[in-house]
């Protein structure tokens, strides 16, 4: 008779269990199908928007695309990297958004105000309700496609490896590189927007935790500066406004062919805003802990 083991559990054969360097290698796999699919979505969210030259046809487009970026960007962040997507569904969007428009026209205004009393801004003339109505539409899906993908994809991954401050400065490079695809596009105007834009919007995406702040100040600078006040936005090409004006004087004074946003005023005015926020987002950090 002979003394025959029988198989252990332990010794009956059992699938491999996922080694450390193939989690990361199927991470990184989703991290650039993130980051390449949305930067696809934003620049032809942008592309649509901007072919769109008809109000009517603009504000059922624009939003549609806005609507369409989110929920991709849902879509996405639940099936790709398996995580609840607060940044879109936390509570209180609508009065962030509302806040973030009156914020945003505010800044435009006060930047406006300034360069017309420096002599920089003239209006010429009444311009147009049409037109205006077309920017609204354009730039509801330019201010959603673009902040999807620099606070919502590029801001908080870089924020969740390498911290708040490597964020805040690469998010806001790349946002003003972005910007010299534009027609008068400028090197000094796309490190403006860097300072200016993507400080202040990484800010209010650092504070609340959402997006919706920071999409509410996107629209409504953009729609004040290009559709209200009738100045070139960005250096692209000029559009419909509810007043038409001209700048003069210097391009550090008044921003030349890029618009007012490549204007110190408009630096050290919207900087004012960016220091609120991040000492905001460091206070709240601190009670936090």
């Amino acid at each position: 008779m002979t003394n025959q083991t029988r198989p252990t559990p332990a010794s009956v054969h059992r699938p491999a269990a996922p080694s450390p360097s193939g989690d990361r290698t199927r991470q990184r796999l989703r991290t650039t199908f993130l980051v390449v699919g949305m930067a696809v979505a934003m620049l032809a969210a942008n592309a649509v928007a901007a072919a769109v030259q008809n109000p009517i046809a603009s504000l059922i487009i624009g939003p549609a695309l806005a609507a369409g970026m989110i929920a991709l960007y849902a879509w996405v962040g639940r099936r790709i990297e398996k995580r609840e997507v607060m940044e879109v569904t936390q509570p209180g969007g609508a009065r962030h958004v509302l806040w973030g428009i009156a914020l945003g026209t505010g800044l435009a205004a006060a930047t406006i105000g300034i360069l017309a009393l420096l002599g920089a801004y003239r209006i010429t003339g009444w311009g147009s309700i049409t037109g205006a109505l077309t920017a609204v539409g354009m730039m509801s899906a330019v201010a959603v496609a673009e902040e999807v993908f620099f606070r919502g994809v590029v801001f908080r991954l870089l924020n969740g490896r390498w911290g708040a401050v490597v964020a805040l400065v690469a998010s806001s490079a790349l946002f003003g590189l972005l910007h010299l695809l534009n027609p008068g596009a400028t090197l000094a105007g796309a490190l403006a927007i860097a300072t200016e834009a993507g400080l202040l919007l990484g800010a209010t995406y650092l504070l609340t935790g959402s997006l919706w702040l920071a999409i509410g100040v996107h629209f409504g600078w953009n729609v004040a500066i290009g559709g209200i006040f009738g100045t070139v936005v960005s250096g692209s090409d000029e559009r419909g406004s509810l007043v038409t004006a001209t700048t003069s004087g210097p391009d550090w004074l008044s921003g030349g062919a890029f618009g007012p946003e490549a204007s110190i005023v408009a630096i050290i005015v919207c900087s004012i805003a960016t220091a609120g926020f991040l000492v905001a987002a460091r206070r709240r950090t601190a009670q936090h802990r």
